[in-house]
């Protein structure tokens, strides 16, 4: 594993423990070169996904990409990093199982469930851009029927 400060090629594992529910193992290295300290992830890959976009062009899954977006969803809200990280892996783990190429409107519905799940004002705002709201009252339908559970 290289290094992420002086970019050296080996490292020490100083210690191995099962993170984000047993989906991944937690290691602390230390590299050989400088001596710095660094944590790394472990997780199962069930194969490599490719997105297809609305316009029909693939690209790889990617899944800090997948972070990001539900991240800023989040932005302002009680949501831990922690709880991020484990809706991302939790929607990779279900695409993985869909085949190796999936419709980036499943990804978008995937997020939605999962939000609507963890914050509805994360939802709210995910489905605002998901859904391409146009005006101010687009919010309002939609809020609405999130308090009414017509969604």
């Amino acid at each position: 594993m290289r290094c992420p400060f002086c970019t050296h090629e080996q490292s020490q594992v100083k210690d191995s423990r099962p993170s984000e529910d047993g989906a991944a193992i937690r290691r602390r290295r230390q590299c050989e070169g400088c001596g710095a300290r660094f944590t790394t992830f472990e997780r199962v890959q069930l194969r490599d996904l490719t997105v297809v976009k609305k316009d029909g062009k693939r690209e790889p899954f990617e899944q800090p990409k997948l972070q990001a977006s539900i991240r800023h969803a989040c932005r302002k809200r009680n949501i831990s990093e922690g709880q991020i990280e484990r809706l991302a892996h939790s929607i990779q783990r279900q695409l993985e199982t869909q085949g190796d190429e999936v419709n980036a409107d499943l990804i978008g519905e995937a997020v939605m469930d999962g939000l609507k799940a963890l914050d509805s004002v994360a939802y709210i705002r995910f489905a605002s851009v998901y859904r391409d709201f146009k005006e101010a009252g687009d919010f309002a339908d939609f809020a609405e029927s999130v308090d009414g559970h017509d969604e």
